[in-house]
């Protein structure tokens, strides 16, 4: 699941999917590298300016969920991710989010690797601290989604459940930083 319906609040109402990377909206890059991971089937979660990154971005194949909510932050488009999936069959929800594009496949492969049954849940971890992507066995979705508030998502839902959190180290492949304020476009190649 890619998280991608941030309005983009700091980087002046630009919406983070539609930044472009490598010529092409940034969601398209997180959707390959979730897909080059192994995922074969990808939510994408749309909120800001939905009808225009589905005008703009080729997303074939991708289950498009818009979140009607996604000026309330993170944890509302988690919740409708999570939703999309129910009734899916899916054993687990691999979220990933559309401002990272330092963490490649290598990475997101590593987190789904951990997958263990409908119990699991993992986290990248970078220098032993967690970050993205997070892999959330199905057992844990009705818990993560209701306490999922504004843009802190589901990060009080992970340290509560510390105990069973598995981390992958994945410093050695990836670097975790977000696309947030104009001073970190430069990492887009002059998006």
């Amino acid at each position: 699941m890619v998280l991608a319906a941030g309005g983009g609040r700091r980087l002046g109402g630009r919406p983070k999917a539609l930044l472009e990377y490598a010529g092409r909206p940034l969601v398209e890059h997180a959707v390959a590298v979730v897909r080059a991971a192994g995922v074969a089937r990808v939510h994408v979660v749309l909120g800001a300016s939905a009808r225009t990154v589905r005008e703009r971005a080729e997303l074939p194949g991708c289950v498009t969920v818009e979140n009607p909510e996604w000026a309330t932050g993170m944890g509302s488009s988690l919740r409708a991710g999570l939703a999309s999936l129910a009734g899916s069959g899916a054993g687990a929800a691999l979220v990933c989010l559309v401002d990272q594009p330092g963490i490649g496949a290598a990475a997101v492969a590593r987190v789904r690797a951990a997958y263990r049954g409908p119990g699991t849940l993992a986290a990248a971890a970078y220098a032993g601290r967690r970050g993205h992507p997070v892999l959330f066995g199905s057992a844990h979705w009705a818990d993560a989604a209701a306490g999922a508030e504004g843009d802190r998502g589901a990060r009080d839902y992970l340290r509560a459940h510390a105990d069973a959190l598995t981390l992958v180290e994945c410093g050695d492949v990836a670097e975790p930083y977000d696309i947030d304020t104009p001073e970190d476009l430069w990492r887009l190649g002059g998006a």
